[in-house]
Order: C-alpha cells, then sequence, then structure tokens
C-alpha cells in the first residue's frame, strides 16, 4: 500500500459502502447512499436483510468457536468492519482464535487496520485478494493458521458476485480441498424466494449503477455449494432461521438471504 493509502473511486457505488451505509455505518458516500435509496424504495425488506445476514454471520462463527471447537478462521468478502466481526464473536468463545481476513476492496484496506486487533492468546490478519484466487488466498492465510486442524471458513454474501455457477462452485471446491476434516463452511447467498419480482428488480438496478455483477440464487443452487459436506440441520433456510436465538413462538419472518452450514468429513 502506498503512502497516500489506497485509491477509492466515490463516483461509481460499491458494495461494501452500500451494505454499510444498511447497517448504519458512516464508511460510505453519496453515489452509495443514492443506490442504496434507490434499493430500500423498491424493497423496504433489504435493510433488515442486510442486518439479518450480518447476525447469522455472528450465530455461525460462535457455533463454530463455541460448539464445534474451531479456533481458526478464514472470512472471505470481510466487507467494511461494524459492530462484532469474526475475531471479536470468534475471540469472545475462545480468546486464542486466528481469524485471516479476505478483501480486495480498496476502502476495506484503508480500514484493515480495525480487523486486525486481536486478543493477547490469538491472531489476526488481512489478505488483499479476490475470491477468483482461492489459492492465493490459501497461500496467504498458511501464515497465520494451522492447515492441519480444522478451520471456518466463511463465504458472506460475496458468491453471488461469481455469477457463473460452475465458476462459483470450483472456488467452493478448491477452497475445501485445503481444508482438513472437521472444518466448517458457512455461507448465504441473495434469492428471489420472498419477493419475486422484486428482489430481481434490485439485481437490474444493482447490475446497472453497482461496481460488480450480481445474481441471485435459488435454495436448491446454494445447496449445491455444500455438496460433499455433512449439511449441519436445519440445513439450507433464510437467513432469519439458521439457528434464531429466539426459538419460542412463531419461527422469525423470512428474507431473501439463504444460507447453511457444512462440515467436511
Amino acid at each position: 500500500m502506498s503512502d497516500h493509502g489506497p485509491e477509492i473511486d466515490t463516483s461509481v457505488s460499491h458494495v461494501a459502502r452500500i451494505w454499510n451505509y444498511w447497517l448504519g455505518g458512516k464508511d460510505n458516500y453519496p453515489v452509495d447512499r443514492e443506490v442504496g435509496d434507490q434499493i430500500l424504495e423498491l424493497l423496504p425488506d433489504v435493510a433488515r436483510l442486510a442486518r439479518a445476514s450480518r447476525l447469522f454471520l455472528n450465530r455461525a462463527v460462535w457455533h463454530m468457536a463455541r460448539e464445534v471447537g474451531i479456533r481458526q478462521f478464514i472470512d472471505i468478502g470481510t466487507g467494511l468492519p461494524t459492530v462484532d466481526n469474526t475475531h471479536e464473536v470468534a475471540q469472545r468463545a475462545a480468546p486464542e482464535s486466528r481469524i485471516v481476513y479476505v478483501d480486495n476492496d480498496p476502502l476495506v484496506l484503508a480500514h484493515a487496520q480495525a480487523l486486525l486487533t486481536s486478543t493477547p492468546e490469538g491472531a489476526t490478519a488481512y489478505i488483499d485478494a479476490d475470491l477468483r484466487e482461492p489459492e492465493l488466498i490459501l497461500s496467504g492465510a498458511a501464515a497465520t493458521l494451522d492447515f492441519t486442524r480444522p478451520i471456518g471458513l466463511t463465504l458472506m454474501g460475496i458468491l453471488e458476485f461469481i455469477t457463473d455457477d460452475d465458476e462459483a462452485q470450483s472456488i467452493v471446491r478448491r477452497l475445501l480441498a485445503a481444508l482438513p476434516s472437521g472444518s466448517h463452511f458457512a455461507m448465504y447467498d441473495g434469492t428471489n424466494v420472498i419477493h419475486g419480482a422484486a428482489s430481481d428488480r434490485i439485481v437490474e438496478l444493482w447490475n446497472a449503477e453497482g461496481n460488480a455483477g450480481l445474481v441471485l440464487r435459488s435454495p436448491e443452487r446454494i445447496r449445491r455449494f455444500f455438496d460433499g459436506l455433512e449439511l449441519l440441520e436445519p440445513g439450507v433456510v433464510s437467513v432469519t432461521r439458521w439457528r434464531p436465538e429466539v426459538t419460542v413462538g412463531e419461527p422469525p419472518e423470512e428474507v431473501d438471504a439463504f444460507c447453511g452450514m457444512g462440515r467436511k468429513p
């Protein structure tokens, strides 16, 4: 990184900054808020989707760290730092946890120092890399993680930017092939199951205005990312319904983001 920091184009909306806006953050620009507001006008529920997806990440990491005993994590598509980042959740459960963040967004890189805080017992690292470079990610992560011990891999809302299914599944397979038995994989992607045409219209707007193409996948297509893994209950479901913290009464209302977690045998 140069002395002046990474170059950030503030004239084009960016996914990380729009999500930051929806989550109530301040790391965004007028162009991001403009596109974010256009999407909210089409589907006000998308802000709830953003928050629900973030809460799924928290529950998934907590489950892997607290319930499974995983102490190493690779978070690809990190996004901008917010509350309860992966290392904070994992190290709350187990202070010795080690986390590698991966993103190729210049703004995320500029804020990476906020992600590199750690307990004295654990460690955090940041890799500037694209999801389409799994071997580069894995070789970089090996400097921080022990690949003979289980690793928790998260791909939260990022595979939807690999619009070709075969390419997306190939990337997941290549990443998982390097992980040892007992590793866990958690992800979510956007769908149009709940809002149908409104979600499709958002994708059209996003692809016309944003910095990266986006595709929605059905739950069946999302399920294929877990081929060869032991899919944990409750399977592929809306992010609000993956082991929600409150289970009394009616199940939480679904949103158009479906998720799952699998264990590598």
